[in-house]
């Protein structure tokens, strides 16, 4: 196979080439001169072909390199035997261009009849040999040489001073055959890709072979001619170096499974489009398609069948393309579509649902139906990039964003790009910023509706040299998609540890939630990781909780349920975060050993104006309090919505009517205010942090951010001395001293203020009372009873309502 055989053949049939004009003129010329030749020779008397030992043996010759090409099935396309060449470069030494060319026509004549439905290519071959050879004759006759088969050109002759003759016929018959193929036959791919690079590589050893064999032959013929059939080996030999060279090449630029060009090939290929498309000032399109699952197909029926399927989804693609497209497989379930020519990014996006919808028809498959869906990317010239590297990763881009939506194809955003040079740039800050300690927590308060203080949550802070502060969901997705999560994980569990440490040697015992993300639990020996560090720091594992989401189960189940086991065998409490946001389940539930779980602030936020939102949080909290967890509530900004989760029986709440996140000095302060009555309504909140006014991109980290804080509204602020109604007022009881453990009782401890016959609720489960629980509740948690999803009168994975859509002005989005 040539080395741009199998991309002509997933063209679709579009090759640029020379006009139609050219190979039909250079068969009319080569006719015309042979036509000459001949008569010029029968007209002189002169024999067309040595008679005799030579004759016979360059025959024989002849014979046996024609022999050798039909049985290996090699033709001569770019003139690629260097057998057949050097012994016509002989014989136009020795003869005449003439016998040259009779012994040429008959290696490609005989070649190309062996091979059926080829005569056409031989024929186009056949007429350029005539005229390189009529080049090299014109060389020679330069020099005033003119060899025929009566007087032929003995290399007795020969002396130092016929070097440049012979290196000059050689160059220009191996020059005019090789170009004059090039602009006929060879697909043009633009520039000098690597098809042409090693095309002039091999046609440099021909030219070697040439110079080489071709006075060797001459020798031989002129002084014991019945030796030349010997010559046989080492023109096979050249042959098969030769092979070997362009077998190599092909290698490179062709995949070996489907037949399909590479990556390389594509690189090239597109390089080549872009330019062609600059110059016309039209648009070129790269389609890049995944196919769905496949890797199920290599699990479950084999590799050997998946490639099978490859094969046929390869074939299919080949005859969905539209005119003027080329396919390429990039690797494994991979495949690309260049359109060198493209009419809109709506006409790409078009065709490349269509090829989606090709592919997903169903494959069969050793008797097997299979469906298998695909979901492809588009990126457009000159509107996405400017470069074939930057298209090619764009259009990858916007695949991915396919599969994660599911929606088959999708064009290329900047704005869902998270791989740009501004972030990769912020990336390498972020380190910097870790090695250096520039990355700060902030902690926020969890308050029981008691006032005591529960806990801490620690939030991380970036103040970026030049760029300020940093939305923390911006940078923690940047850690996440880059691996550096770890590494930001470790500097936020030892930064706690140490604050928390220093809080308990001035008497402050108060827990502290950290934030992990699923990627840290998935990492061998965390659970060990985090108990060394307690204990280096001296801290009891009671004071540290950490918080999960449940898409820690999502990718490797049993190892995450490992971890978990490990880090509560070793005393550290879990808390799971943004319940409801997720796939909510009661197996989710059962699995993870958490004791306390936290309702997202998508459904608080809207608490006291929207009674689904109300109705869904009452199932969660009954749902926790059955199961023994303790529920807080985030986001709580207002006392309304206090006072509705208080009726609703929730444990503690966090948010800014307590106080936003402070600065660890802050958070001292505070804490030994409140050591002893503990937090009040309606004293004045911390004060929020100035953070900049935009939305952040939800990460899936639990290590969140806090949303952009704002001023409290004047009509909100109540005097610290307001009076709470009579029906609500706390029985008197004494508060514990500051600085005690009384004083930030552990999460898990029961709410004194849930046992309260002053403070029942007849719609509150008490965990301590089974009988309490609601009857379907309790048959959905019983033993042996079906795992379902949690039924509330709304779907609780709703997303947040979009910025300004009827929500409190300082709403966290997260």
């Amino acid at each position: 196979m040539k080395p741009t055989d199998s991309a002509d053949a997933a063209s679709g049939g579009r090759r640029v080439t020379a006009p139609a004009l050219l190979p039909m003129a250079t068969v009319a010329v080569a006719a015309c001169a042979l036509a000459a030749g001949v008569c010029r020779v029968l007209l002189g008397g002169r024999a067309l072909f040595p008679s005799g030992a030579a004759g016979w043996s360059l025959a024989l010759l002849t014979g046996i390199i024609v022999g050798h090409l039909v049985a290996l099935g090699r033709d001569r396309w770019w003139g690629g035997t260097g057998s057949g060449a050097a012994l016509t470069l002989a014989v136009l030494l020795l003869y005449g261009w003439v016998p040259a060319v009779l012994v040429s026509l008959a290696v490609v004549v005989l070649v190309s009849a062996a091979r059926h439905q080829r005569w056409r290519q031989g024929l186009l071959h056949g007429s350029v040999d005539i005229l390189g050879i009529g080049a090299a004759a014109l060389v020679l006759a330069g020099f005033g040489v003119f060899p025929s088969v009566e007087r032929p050109w003995k290399p007795s002759e020969w002396d130092v001073l016929v070097l440049p003759e012979l290196l000059l016929a050689a160059v220009s018959y191996l020059l005019v055959t090789r170009v004059l193929l090039w602009y006929c036959t060879a697909p043009r791919i633009g520039g000098l890709p690597s098809a042409a690079r090693t095309a002039l590589v091999r046609q440099a050893l021909v030219g070697v072979a040439l110079l080489g064999i071709a006075p060797l032959i001459c020798v031989v013929a002129v002084e014991m001619p019945v030796l030349l059939p010997l010559f046989s080996v080492p023109l096979i030999a050249l042959d098969s170096t030769l092979w070997i060279a362009r077998a190599r090449a092909e290698e490179q630029l062709r995949d070996p499974l489907t037949g399909l060009p590479n990556r390389q090939w594509l690189l090239e290929r597109t390089w080549s489009a872009l330019d062609d498309a600059e110059r016309a000032g039209a648009r070129a399109a790269l389609v890049l398609i995944d196919l769905d699952r496949f890797r199920s197909v290599n699990d479950t029926l084999g590799h050997l069948a998946g490639d099978r399927l490859l094969l046929q989804i390869a074939e299919r693609l080949r005859l969905a393309l539209p005119p003027g497209a080329e396919a390429a497989r990039l690797g494994g379930d991979e495949f690309a579509v260049l359109l060198p020519v493209a009419d809109s990014t709506t006409s790409a996006q078009r065709t490349a649902r269509q090829l989606v919808g090709e592919l997903g028809s169903p494959l069969d498959l050793d008797g097997l139906t299979l469906v298998l869906e695909a979901s492809a990317g588009v990126a457009v010239f000159p509107d996405h990039a400017l470069d074939a590297e930057d298209l090619l990763r764009r259009a990858d881009v916007a695949m991915y964003q396919a599969k994660r939506d599911r929606s088959g194809c999708e064009v290329y955003e900047a704005k869902r790009d998270g791989n740009t040079p501004d972030r990769l740039g912020l990336l390498g800050d972020l380190r910097r910023a870790l090695d250096a300690g520039d990355v700060e927590l902030h902690y926020q308060p969890k308050v029981g509706f008691d006032g005591r203080v529960r806990g801490l949550e620690a939030l991380v802070r970036w103040v970026h040299p030049e760029r300020g502060r940093v939305s923390p969901d911006e940078f923690i997705a940047i850690a996440e998609s880059s691996g550096l999560m770890p590494h930001l994980t470790e500097y936020v569990l030892e930064t706690a540890l140490r604050q928390v440490a220093a809080w308990r040697e001035k008497g402050l015992m108060v827990p502290v939630a950290v934030n992990v993300s699923p990627r840290d639990v998935h990492t061998p020996g965390f659970a060990g990781s985090v108990a060394a560090r307690l204990a280096r720091h001296g801290v009891p594992p009671s004071a540290l909780q950490l918080e999960i989401t449940e898409h820690v189960l999502l990718e490797d189940p049993q190892r995450a349920a490992d971890t978990l086991a490990g880090l509560t065998g070793h005393g550290v409490k879990m808390s799971l975060d943004d319940f409801g946001t997720g796939y909510s389940s009661l197996v989710h539930l059962r699995r993870l050993p958490v004791s306390e779980l936290k309702i997202d602030r998508s459904f608080v936020a809207r608490l006291a104006v929207d009674t689904e939102d109300a109705e869904i949080v009452r199932c969660t909290v009954d749902l926790a309090h059955s199961l023994g967890l303790l529920v807080v509530a985030e986001g709580v900004e207002d006392d309304e919505t206090w006072e509705r989760l208080r009726d609703l029986g929730c444990d503690a709440v966090q948010g800014w009517l307590v106080a936003a996140a402070m600065p660890p000095d802050e958070t001292t302060a505070w804490l030994r205010l409140r050591g002893e009555g503990g937090w009040h309504r309606g004293e004045p909140a911390a004060r929020p942090e100035p953070v900049r006014p935009e939305l952040p991109v939800r990460s899936e980290s639990s290590l969140r951010a806090e949303p952009p804080a704002r001023a409290e509204p004047a009509a909100r602020a109540e005097p610290a001395a307001r009076a709470e109604p009579a029906a609500r007022a706390e029985p008197a009881r004494a508060e514990p001293l500051a600085g005690s453990d009384a004083a930030f009782p552990d999460p898990a401890r029961p709410d004194p203020a849930r046992t309260d016959p002053a403070r029942s609720d007849s719609r509150r489960a008490d965990p301590a009372r089974p009988e309490s629980v609601r009857p379907e509740l309790a048959a959905a948690s019983a033993p042996g009873a079906t795992p379902e999803r949690t039924e509330c009168p709304r779907s609780a994975t709703r997303s947040a309502p979009p910025e300004g859509a009827d929500r409190p002005s300082g709403q966290r989005v997260t």
